[in-house]
């Protein structure tokens, strides 16, 4: 029978419906995101359990594991698509209880089910509710990957005090979860939550992002002395929540951050750059989760040292051109004119040189170190951030705030800095988010190649060279240095992404 013209326009206008109803359900976008990435990595793990015609029975059995987990998070998925569509748009009670099994997923590593799990167990979810659940995961993650070096031959002295001072403030979080749930539901946190914030900011300590961001939030709402006036900075962060890929961006940048400062503790440094024959090209195992290379240093230990290298190479090398560019684009867009001419040709000159071939310039003159290579990534990102300030600038300058502050007679410093700028930072802020990503990029790039950092200090490029050489006969030894590097730039373009999304007034 052919559907008439009504029929069809009927049955688009439907699923247009339901497409915006399971859009706006945060349960079912963390369902189904949860299953589908599990679905991919019980994929993965399968094509491991066989090698060389052997079957690992460790890998056959973690496989089955998460080929469960996938089962069950799509029947919970699919159950929630059902009610909210063929009911009245509410989850039931009894199904909401299905939130306790996902939760247990944890245990495997399975992030996103944990995550899928603690919004649907949970009717009512504020922004505090959400991050005390991103704080407790990050600390529960961080215990997991520093649990897995009991499996080695020994631990590293401070082994015991990091995971001490982890375990309680897992604790901590849990108690702080409970708290949020009693406490911050209102129009502003009650006085008795201000302890749990002020624990929250001390999480900062362990690299807790999240938590400090709780602590932040609610201190700001307790002392906002008019309950109906919203805090803008508070509310840049809700609209950033309701972007769950950018969620999701941050929490991995947040884990790496957590996980770099962990590492000093938990960590033994001398299993990624002390050779140990013993264990040259050992296939993974729950004592080296990722093998090791033809030196026998640990890949994962080399991964966890190399995240903070990257990390911190590629934050210096942001923040360094964002100074530097900031105030000559600021400069360039205020006085305008000579100046202006003059110092946007300076800058067409960098810019016409390819960011990363000047990079490899500077390495060349200068030598191969660190600080040379902070120095020539620097250099390089000078123009797009001084070419943004610029935009801005030419933009605000001539706004009545502005023109207000040149009648009071301040002086042109003055209003560059304490007017200007910071009402220029919002673009800056996005660009900075997603630069980090690709300075980790380049770092890794240009050490692959030799002209990075040096080669015996454990970053991702270096270990990705060092596992290039066995991609035939040991691939894992490239695979997983070269998978973190993929991870940590999406991070940072999502988290830059949903940024930029939850600056910008005009998605308010």
């Amino acid at each position: 029978m052919v559907k008439t013209e009504t029929q069809r326009n009927g049955n688009f206008y439907l699923k247009k419906v339901y497409k915006r109803k399971l859009g706006g359900s945060l349960e079912f976008t963390t369902a189904r995101l949860a299953y589908q990435v599990t679905f991919i990595l019980a994929l993965f793990l399968a094509t491991q359990v066989v090698k060389n015609g052997v079957v690992s029975p460790i890998m056959a059995a973690v496989t089955g594991v998460f080929a469960v987990e996938f089962l069950i998070q799509f029947f919970v998925a699919k159950r929630i698509q059902k009610e909210i569509i063929g009911g009245d748009g509410e989850i039931s009670n009894r199904m909401r209880k299905f939130g306790y099994i996902l939760l247990l997923f944890v245990i495997t590593g399975n992030f996103l089910a944990f995550i899928a799990g603690a919004m649907l167990v949970k009717r009512e979810k504020n922004l505090e509710y959400q991050l005390s659940i991103y704080s407790l995961l990050v600390t529960i993650f961080i215990l997991l990957v520093s649990a897995l070096n009991l499996f080695k031959e020994y631990i590293v002295e401070t082994f015991w005090l990091g995971m001490g001072l982890y375990g309680l403030y897992a604790i901590l979080n849990f108690g702080i979860v409970l708290a949020v749930n009693k406490y911050t539901f209102g129009k502003k946190p009650d006085k008795k939550f201000m302890p749990f914030a002020v624990i929250c900011l001390l999480g900062i300590a362990l690299g807790n992002v999240f938590s400090f961001v709780l602590g932040l939030i609610a201190i700001g709402k307790y002392r906002n002395k008019n309950e109906e006036v919203s805090v803008e900075w508070i509310d840049v962060i809700q609209r950033l929540f309701r972007n769950y890929t950018a969620v999701i961006g941050m929490f991995l940048v947040a884990f790496f951050v957590a996980v770099s400062i962990g590492s000093n503790l938990t960590f033994d440094y001398d299993l990624a750059v002390s050779n140990n024959f013993m264990t040259r090209l050992a296939e993974p195992s729950l004592a080296y989760p990722f093998g090791c290379d033809d030196y026998g240093r640990c890949v994962f230990t080399r991964i966890i040292f190399g995240a903070s290298i990257s990390l911190i190479i590629g934050m210096i090398s942001t923040i360094v051109p964002i100074i530097f560019g900031g105030i000559v684009g600021a400069m360039a867009g205020y006085y305008g004119g000579k100046a202006d001419n003059t110092i946007m040709r300076v800058i067409d000159v960098l810019n016409a040189v390819p960011s990363i071939l000047l990079a490899i310039a500077i390495i060349a003159a200068f030598g191969v170190s660190t600080t040379n290579l902070i120095l020539a990534l620097s250099v390089s990102s000078i123009p797009a951030y001084a070419r943004t300030v610029r935009a801005q600038v030419l933009g605000i300058s001539n706004q009545e705030f502005v023109e207000a502050a040149k009648a009071c007679g301040a002086k042109n410093g003055t209003i560059i800095f304490k007017h200007i700028i910071p009402n220029s930072l919002a673009p800056i802020i996005v660009q900075a988010t997603m630069g980090i990503g690709s300075a980790v990029l380049s770092t890794s790039s240009l050490s692959y190649l030799g002209i990075g950092v040096e080669a015996h200090i454990p970053e991702w490029g270096n270990v990705l060279k060092a596992g290039s050489t066995f991609l035939e006969t040991n691939p894992y030894i490239a695979i997983y240095p070269g998978l973190a590097i993929i991870i940590i730039v999406l991070a940072f373009n999502f988290f830059g992404d949903g940024l930029r999304d939850a600056l910008d007034p005009k998605l308010k």
